[in-house]
């Protein structure tokens, strides 16, 4: 029998439904390590149907200052890779069909070890890794390790991206494509637009399922996206800013933002 992993199982179930999936990202460990994994818990609880986590690093360069705030939070709790992988490992026992990935950068995992870094994903129940500045021309061992450990690497595509590189995302990448919604750093926009000729390249180069990312954070844009062709969004900034505004709340808060999210995707 064919082994279905987390992610293909979502988008076959979600297609069934004629939804998309709403992606949530956070901060591990801010503002603390308890109180993540109960935004963790809300997050799901309010409808997320995947989670995209960061671990703590001091020069997020992909990130905007509201995440890059948050790293900081988190590393001044003293949080450690090791710390993320125990919470995430706790995660799955909670959460079995839950997809995760984690979206990091390569100093992170270089300093574990290539093969050291994926196989402890995987044995924390991580379903994917994105290593934000690690272009494809410079991915192949990191792909490598993935799949070694049986982790999907996640690739980036945006608007700007080449053919020719976007032919190579669509053959290495697996679980998910990233697709940049716009140029810059992570972000909580009130405009946004999307390429929808991005996403139509990526689905006749055969890539996995394409989420948008960047800006994503009201419900009008989950509809522009999934207008756009978009298999699915990740809000990350949003999430993030709203559980700073909500101390001691924060876990009932993004619950209800994900509900907001989750419920535009059907529409």
């Amino acid at each position: 029998m064919r082994n279905v992993g987390r992610y293909e199982a979502m988008f076959e179930r979600l297609a069934e439904r004629g939804e998309g999936a709403f992606g949530a990202f956070v901060m591990l460990g801010d503002p603390d390590l308890e109180t993540s994994a109960a935004i963790l818990d809300a997050l799901v609880e309010g409808g997320a149907d995947m989670l995209e986590v960061g671990i703590p690093f001091s020069d997020p360069v992909a990130d905007g200052p509201v995440i890059q705030a948050a790293a900081v939070r988190a590393l001044r709790q003293g949080v450690t890779p090791a710390d993320c992988f125990a919470l995430l490992k706790e995660f799955r026992a909670r959460h079995p069909q839950v997809p995760v990935g984690i979206l990091t950068y390569a100093n992170l995992v270089l300093a574990r070890g290539i093969g050291g870094f994926y196989r402890a994903a995987a044995d924390a129940g991580v379903d994917s890794v994105l290593v934000a500045d690690v272009p494809l021309l410079e991915s192949a061992r990191f792909v490598a390790a993935a799949g070694a450990a049986g982790v999907d690497p996640v690739l980036i595509a945006a608007p700007n991206t080449p053919e020719r590189t976007l032919a190579g995302i669509a053959r290495a990448g697996r679980g998910y494509t990233y697709c940049v919604a716009r140029a810059g750093v992570t972000g909580a926009d009130r405009e946004v637009s999307f390429d929808s000729g991005m996403i139509e390249r990526l689905a006749a180069l055969g890539a996995p399922p394409p989420v948008l990312g960047f800006g994503i954070s009201e419900p009008g844009h989950v509809r522009l996206a999934r207008a756009a062709g978009a298999a699915g969004v990740i809000t990350g900034s949003a999430i993030v800013a709203l559980a700073a505004a909500n101390p001691g709340g924060e876990a009932d808060a993004v619950r209800r933002f994900a509900a907001g999210m989750k419920a535009a995707t059907a529409s």
